[in-house]
């Protein structure tokens, strides 16, 4: 039988990691138990004090047959050594930043940040005696120049949310290595199938499952990927200790949505592509940012570490604030919401929306302008997405 690592990603996300019961069911069971009954009070001690050598069970808070499939399939995916799941994209982020630092330490991060990302950083983490320094990611010397004594985890996203700004992973990782600091990269906008953070040299990833693995706009889930060492130590106390566990039937919707992931993937990917193209010649647009449009800053470096650009596009439309309305509300195919990964194009606001707490000068800083709409394009058919948004634009 071939080994599972050396399987096409399509073949992984439909057989990965699965565990059959003794009734051989073709799709995954799903464990809805939160206990476990043990053979002996012996088996227990053992089972408590980590003797017991075989796959087991104690309490479905920190381990769970059905997040355990989710948990290999990803991993094998991701080329990573373990996984833990997560209730929501957040936790697993809040759980990767926290696990890795204490009081007295210091974490560096791009400022293009996911507006709850960015809240851990700079609002939550200096509660408990964690510093941070934010930086224009787009020059990693911006990293280097701030690293501290006691930088103990640099933060990233790429591609950024919601502008699409890149980091280069394989530069920051060199500075963080070379300081003793850990990299964590939020991977959710490229997806595991266009960018592989663990072999550029990051030590964790994280992902928001709720968005591209899901896919349509069902479950909440999160996932952090990255060593053995690391994954079973820090990450895995934390969760046991503080309890943000992913539903057992959520990681099912999860592994249902992992089978189908990279044909949803490709065909967003190329309608995203087609659409981005439209909405670069439209006159009514100010700019438009996708990775593999070559009008992108950092195209070379989209080309260089991502296999394509993704799902995800932002546009900037003339007039501001209020012309980035008219387009949204113009829409009949394109839903308004903040989501994204869904089988539904969804179009949102960030600066009314995922990016509303901060001060317009923060925004700004991001690249968040009063006319910026972020689009996450979905499965519909190309053609009509973009006769959508011509008739959008007709009305600003």
């Amino acid at each position: 039988m071939s080994d599972e690592k050396n399987r096409a990603p399509a073949t992984m996300l439909v057989h990965g990691g699965t565990q059959r019961s003794q009734f051989k069911e073709t799709s995954e069971a799903i464990f809805m138990n939160s206990g476990y009954s043990y053979p002996s009070s012996q088996y227990a001690e053992d089972l408590f004090l980590n003797k017991i050598n075989k796959p087991a069970h104690n309490y479905s808070r920190f381990a769970n047959p059905t997040m355990d499939m989710f948990q290999d399939r990803m991993a094998l995916l991701e080329g990573a050594e373990a996984a833990r799941a997560f209730a929501t994209g957040m936790s697993a982020v809040t759980n990767a930043v926290m696990s890795q630092v204490r009081a007295g330490d210091h974490i560096v991060a791009a400022r293009a940040l996911f507006g709850g990302c960015r809240y851990v950083v700079e609002d939550l983490m200096p509660r408990f005696g964690v510093s941070s320094t934010l930086v224009d990611g787009r020059d990693p010397a911006n990293f280097e120049r701030a690293m501290q004594p006691n930088t103990k985890v640099i933060f990233i996203e790429t591609p950024t949310n919601p502008t699409l700004e890149l980091v280069d992973i394989a530069a920051v990782a060199k500075i963080a290595k070379a300081h003793g600091a850990k990299l964590i990269v939020d991977n959710v906008f490229a997806t595991a199938l266009f960018q592989k953070p663990l072999q550029l040299g990051a030590d964790l990833v994280t992902y928001s499952a709720t968005k591209h693995i899901d896919g349509q706009g069902r479950a909440l889930g999160g996932i952090v990927l990255g060593s053995k060492a690391l994954i079973e130590g820090d990450v895995h106390t934390l969760l046991r200790q503080t309890g943000p566990s992913l539903s057992p039937f959520n990681a099912w919707v999860l592994l249902k949505g992992l089978e189908t992931l990279p044909i949803r993937v490709k065909q967003m990917t190329e309608s995203a592509a087609k659409v981005a193209e439209f909405l670069a010649g439209h006159p009514k647009i100010e700019r438009i940012s996708y990775p593999f449009h070559p009008s992108h800053p950092q195209y070379e470096l989209a080309k260089r570490q991502m296999a394509s650009g993704s799902t995800l596009v932002a546009l900037e439309v003339k007039g501001g604030r209020e012309a980035a309305f008219a387009l949204s509300d113009s829409l009949a195919v394109i839903l308004i919401s903040n989501n994204l990964g869904d089988a539904k194009s969804l179009i949102t606001h960030p600066g009314t929306t995922t990016h509303a707490r901060f001060t317009e000068e923060v925004r700004l800083e991001s690249g968040i302008t009063p006319g910026l709409l972020r689009l996450s394009v979905g499965l519909e058919d190309a053609d009509d997405l973009i006769r959508d948004l011509e008739y959008g634009l007709s009305q600003v």
